[in-house]
């Protein structure tokens, strides 16, 4: 049924654009990199999801109601998922931006929704085989970072796939092509197996032995009250969903605790979560009592970059540019890039920290927890990092569909300091390098990081 409906859709959408509509929205257009092709008509905006070879059909939204400055149109999903159209230079071209990232996707009009989906890809174990390979040639960014022959992969494994192969071999199929990456920005999700497949750095299975549930439920809390019972000395008090965690060290030292960049309020939308941030940030920095501050991101797994980049607004003396994000442009050329977007960090007029500040880092810092760590990496005076490198995974995720109905994600995206500089795979790597939360430290109370922390605090004042 989804075929004849989606059939009809694509019938309507294969016009070629009038005058009348080169002047708005309606019609089809293409995106720069991401391998995305969306039909606007009217009230309704539908994506798919496209490679030289598959189309298979993406999220579907209705345009909102009501006009707002700077933007042609807002569309939602039924998830609640907000984004919008503006201008992006003549009429065949747009931008599209959705309000939890730190960047644009490009648009541009084509005259017809491309050949490949006139006839959307079928659900084969061949067909899904074909857009999970073709997907990561023409998006991954780390091929070569990860010494990895994708065509020689895919070679190997197409053979592998026939009419007869069962979800379960094809999950195997895939997981055995990505796992050797150690990559914690790829997954798949299979829900009619009931099957997930995630992977991080080599050595993290120290900390996620007994699996992910156990580590967030039982060893996160215990790694968090070593820090609590030796060091913080009054309650932390707590905000976003308890994600925001503030207390006070020696010597006059705040401590602010970062979770992740996620989750911030109950309500649903990026500007909720804003508020509730902005809301923390207004009752941390009207403390004045503070010479120094510790920010802990050494769990964190992520979440928005542009709650990363407020936080550091409130921490700016300057204004300085944080970093510059780019996505994979062509399909074959993994050294064509879209027009890089810079995020910049402007000083907030609202209560913020100027003085001496230390951060702390580790594998755990993942995600939007990196991207604020390189955000901060242009603060003067200098945010010195203690601990281990980062995870080493920036991207935002690029989610995909298959055929079956799972899910597979990958990162497209780089992320580079005003230097050039990029740290996925590596990682960012502190200042002061200290194991964090070694076994012996834990069982032996101990947080050495911090205690380099307050040192180095104590005799910067």
């Amino acid at each position: 049924m989804m075929h004849v409906t989606l059939g009809v859709l694509l019938a309507n959408a294969l016009f070629v654009a009038s005058p009348v509509q080169a002047n708005s929205l309606d019609g089809v257009w293409r995106s720069q990199g991401y391998g995305y092709v969306f039909v606007i008509n009217g009230p309704d905006f539908k994506a798919f999801e496209v490679t030289a070879t598959t189309c298979v059909p993406g999220l579907s939204a209705v345009r909102d109601d009501g006009a707002i400055a700077g933007r042609e149109a807002t569309f939602r999903t039924k998830d609640g998922t907000e984004f919008f159209v503006r201008a992006g230079g003549a009429g065949d071209h747009r931008i599209i931006h959705n309000e939890g990232v730190a960047s644009d996707v490009r648009i541009d009009r084509l005259p017809r929704l491309p050949a490949v989906c006139d006839h959307p890809t079928t659900n084969t174990p061949e067909n899904n085989f074909e857009v999970f390979a073709r997907t990561w040639s023409e998006n991954y960014i780390s091929f070569d970072l990860k010494k990895s022959d994708w065509a020689k992969v895919v070679e190997t494994n197409r053979p592998k796939v026939t009419s007869k192969t069962t979800p379960a071999e094809l999950f195997d199929i895939f997981e055995g092509m990505i796992a050797p990456f150690n990559d914690a920005h790829t997954y798949i999700s299979a829900p009619d197996l009931k099957r997930e497949f995630r992977t991080g750095k080599p050595g993290m299975e120290r900390l996620y032995k007994n699996g992910y549930m156990e580590f967030r439920n039982k060893v996160v809390p215990a790694l968090l009250a070593v820090t609590d019972r030796a060091y913080v000395r009054d309650q932390l008090r707590k905000w976003c969903n308890d994600q925001i965690q503030y207390g006070h060290l020696d010597n006059g030292i705040g401590y602010l605790r970062i979770l992740s960049f996620s989750r911030y309020s109950n309500e649903r939308g990026f500007a909720a979560g804003m508020k509730a941030l902005d809301d923390a940030l207004d009752a941390i920095f009207s403390d004045i009592t503070i010479r120094g501050l510790v920010i802990d991101v050494r769990i964190n797994f992520g979440g928005s970059d542009p709650y990363g980049l407020a936080i550091a607004s409130r921490l700016a003396n300057n204004e300085y540019l944080a970093y510059s994000k780019v996505a994979r442009a062509d399909p074959v050329d993994r050294n064509k890039w879209t027009p890089a977007d810079p995020s910049l960090i402007k000083p907030s007029s609202r209560p913020g920290f100027r003085g001496q500040v230390v951060e702390l880092i580790s594998p755990l810092t993942i995600s939007a927890g990196e991207t604020f760590t390189q955000a901060m990496m242009g603060r003067t005076p200098h945010v010195t990092r203690i601990g281990e490198n980062t995870q080493g995974v920036f991207s935002d995720v690029l989610g995909r569909s298959l055929p079956y109905g799972w899910r597979f994600g990958l990162p497209n995206e780089v992320f580079r300091t005003p230097e050039g500089t990029a740290f996925d795979g590596t990682g960012i790597p502190p200042d002061i390098a200290i194991p964090v939360f070694a076994d012996e430290d834990v069982a032996a109370g101990k947080d050495p990081a911090m205690t380099k922390a307050l040192e180095l605090l104590s005799r910067k004042r």
